[in-house]
């Protein structure tokens, strides 16, 4: 599924509004500390998307509590918005995950998720959402995705 046509991208205006830890997140494939993100226990309805492009990333819907320390989803909301690369770093052999549009890194997808839902687990950090509530998506200009929160 694709989006509206939109402009998502990453500026230096953005960069620069970002917090020293979302852009070590963001910027330098970072990590938060596990339970410490903004978004673990966030159970409102609406979007997350990315902080520095703004293109909607994940559904609340696809949101679950995995007991990782760091917000899961099951999927993304559109896989065009979500590139994946194989992430060698730490000794180990990941499947890294960026934002298609603003280069952020996000975080990383393991085959561990609920099976019924796909399997996935999208380990996503805190820092590099942000999380637009349902009743602010229309005024933030996401009200075309109000149908796809579930």
């Amino acid at each position: 599924m694709t989006t509206t046509p939109k402009t998502y991208a990453k500026t230096a205006e953005a960069l620069a509004r970002l917090t020293p830890e979302q852009f070590h997140v963001t910027q330098h494939s970072g990590t938060e500390r596990p339970w410490s993100g903004e978004y673990v226990g966030e159970k409102r309805r609406g979007i997350y998307v990315d902080v520095v492009s703004g293109e909607p990333l994940f559904a609340s819907s696809a949101k679950y509590e995995s007991g990782c320390g760091w917000p899961s989803f099951t999927r993304p909301l559109f896989d065009d918005h979500i590139v994946e690369l194989t992430d060698t770093t730490h000794g180990m052999v990941r499947t890294e995950v960026r934002s298609a549009h603003g280069d952020s890194h996000l975080g990383h997808v393991f085959p561990d998720g609920p099976r019924d839902q796909g399997g996935l687990r999208y380990c996503i950090n805190s820092a590099s959402l942000r999380f637009i509530p349902e009743e602010e998506m229309a005024a933030e200009g996401y009200g075309d995705l109000i149908g796809l929160i579930g």
